[in-house]
């Protein structure tokens, strides 16, 4: 039903009772940084190893979801890569199209979240950066005829998103990464104009814009939403943290809350986003409902640890009213 491409690591959370928030304004923009003690040993209240990744956990989600998913993913020759592969078959996820990389090493990330829950992440893309879309990855994405674009990274990101947006009749749903938004608008203007639904946080919206040399002054969330769909994608969301989420189609707006604050975000964006897709599959375009499933699937991702933890699956949403 669907091919998402793009990263998978292993997560490795650490929960501690230490480091200080510190706010300071730059250029206009609210920066937030988290501070330990220099030369201090920071005590670890408990730590976690679960998988994470944009593709990974989109795939997992839609999995779970009830769809037939395939990943495109490029993982080290190291046991890291096979658990990833493991988990993913584990969850019903095809991996004929997984690569595993001789003499790299699977990407991982180390989370820090201090007990106000602000985290900040050390991120190692590992063979995550020699992702190259072949032949048999292409033919794959052209016969499900959707595809989810998630983060990507590395010397052949340019090459793959021309691949994957020269391939006729098949839909996209995007979510890129900082190395896609740091060139603003222009790097990136011919795909956004051929992108279905196209998918930011609400940082992530800013910097695209203010890398597009747009300024972002007195920009609410309903302007950011015009402005990104009038560059080309059909359809355009934007998450927004406790403030929910909102779309904007080229005619009508829509806005859907939140349901439950926050433990762990991380895989917030990749859990919404993907369940949004399925909610447009499963109730037939009607963008309220799947806004609604998208939410659920968040509030019960961010009441566990990790970004597949907590997932719903299609058993679940006989308990909801969506």
């Amino acid at each position: 039903d669907i091919v998402t491409v793009g990263g998978a690591t292993e997560d490795f959370s650490f929960y501690t009772h230490e480091g200080r928030l510190i706010e300071e304004s730059k250029a206009g923009r609210l920066i937030k940084q988290i501070a330990f003690d220099y030369g201090a040993k920071i005590g670890i209240d408990r730590v976690y190893s679960t998988f994470g990744g944009g593709a990974a956990n989109t795939a997992v989600n839609l999995a779970g979801l009830g769809f037939k998913t395939a990943a495109v993913l490029a993982l080290g020759d190291d046991e890291r890569g096979r658990e990833v592969i493991n988990n993913l078959r584990r969850k019903k996820v095809a991996t004929a199209l997984v690569k595993q990389i001789k003499g790299d090493t699977s990407g991982f990330s180390f989370i820090v979240i201090n007990k106000n829950n602000e985290r900040i992440i050390f991120s190692h893309r590992g063979a995550n950066t020699e992702l190259r879309l072949g032949a048999k990855d292409l033919a794959a994405i052209k016969s499900s005829g959707w595809v989810y674009i998630a983060s990507l990274s590395g010397k052949y990101w340019q090459s793959d998103l021309k691949k994957i947006f020269s391939l006729p009749r098949v839909r996209k749903i995007w979510n890129p990464g900082q190395t896609q938004l740091a060139g603003g608008r222009k790097q990136i203007a011919k795909f956004l104009e051929q992108t279905d639904v196209f998918c930011l946080n609400k940082d992530e919206a800013l910097e695209l814009v203010v890398a597009s040399s747009v300024s972002t002054k007195k920009m609410d969330i309903k302007k950011l939403l015009l402005l990104i769909q009038s560059w080309g994608p059909k359809m355009v969301v934007i998450t927004n943290g406790r403030q929910g989420a909102d779309l904007y189609d080229g005619a009508r707006f829509y806005h859907q809350a939140i349901v439950q604050k926050h433990r762990d975000t991380y895989g917030v964006g990749d859990a919404f986003h993907s369940s949004f897709w399925a909610g447009l599959e499963l109730y037939r375009g009607d963008i309220k409902r799947a806004l609604r499933l998208a939410v659920l699937n968040t509030a019960s991702v961010v009441s566990k640890v990790g970004a597949q933890n907590g997932l719903l699956i299609k058993a679940d949403l006989t308990k909801y009213k969506i």
